[in-house]
């Protein structure tokens, strides 16, 4: 199943992506009014049972919500492809890099990442994104996947300057609609090897990044294997797994992202994660108009 989480007649919901257009299963399934809350429940066989029923809305009249709306945690993960270790000068890490976004430093697919008056130094980060649908602590590697509700493209947009502002990422990483997660998730029994597939980045149609996933330095299950041992993953979060080579802040001269860009994020298998990009000025008009 693809499955967004989108606004639409002024209620946020969520529901399945089919060709038809989009199935709302939070009208539908009354006790689950949020994806978290059905993955918390372990209830995704009752979304699946809504899978033959008709569209609600065609996908281009809803404004598509980051997939997981509220996760109780976001944790992103840095420096974890080798052509991204080599281009930034980093050893390979003994341990995965770590650091946190805030949900409200998200976008969904669609919608304007916003570059803020502070910087012109906004980068792109094609990344794929774990969603968990199974809580767990000191998960094993060999467990690992059966924890995964699914996967989805992200754009970990990053304010390059403020993030450099001292070893800790996090200022940079969490300015307000920065980041992109979408379009959608896709469950894992339509990828049942994440590691089989591949990302691009592309900035106005032309590709910056490609990799095969393959290539991360820490795959998924070790992600989650040492993320649950400092912590309990629970339903609904979201570990960002890392961006490969090709970063504009390593590029001659450096590739900012600006106003008026569009950014691509592709995954095999998964889908299209396509944002805007806006000065926070120019999108604060638009949101005024």
């Amino acid at each position: 199943m693809k499955i967004a989480s989108f606004r639409a007649a002024s209620a946020d919901s969520y529901g399945i992506v089919t060709d038809g257009g989009v199935i709302d299963a939070g009208r539908r399934l009354k006790d689950f009014p949020t994806l978290k809350a059905l993955l918390a429940k372990g209830s995704l066989d009752a979304l699946k049972a809504l899978g033959g029923e008709r569209a609600d809305y065609a996908l281009k009249d809803v404004e598509l919500l980051p997939t997981v709306p509220d996760p109780d945690k976001i944790f992103c993960i840095g420096v974890n492809y080798a052509t991204h270790l080599a281009e930034s000068g980093h050893p390979t890490p003994p341990h995965p890099m770590i650091f946190t976004r805030f949900a409200n430093s998200q976008v969904g697919g669609g919608q304007p990442m916003i570059r803020p008056v502070e910087s012109e130094r906004f980068d792109y980060e094609g990344e794929m994104a774990v969603i968990i649908g199974k809580a767990g602590r000191r998960i094993s590697r060999e467990a690992a996947l059966g924890h995964v509700a699914g996967y989805a493209c992200y754009n970990d947009g990053s304010i390059r300057d403020w993030q450099r502002h001292t070893s800790q990422f996090a200022p940079g990483k969490n300015f307000v609609g920065t980041g992109a997660f979408g379009p959608w998730m896709v469950t894992t029994d339509e990828i049942p090897d994440i590691s089989k597939q591949t990302i691009a980045t592309r900035l106005n149609g032309v590709e910056v990044q490609a990799a095969p996933i393959s290539d991360l330095v820490f795959d998924v299950p070790a992600l989650i294997a040492y993320c649950s041992t400092f912590t309990e993953l629970a339903p609904g979060d979201v570990i960002v797994t890392g961006t490969t080579g090709g970063v504009g802040a390593y590029r001659t001269p450096p590739l900012w992202m600006k106003d008026g860009d569009t950014v691509e994020v592709e995954i095999s298998g998964i889908g299209v994660l396509r944002n805007p990009v806006k000065d926070e000025a120019v999108a604060s008009a638009t949101r005024a108009a």
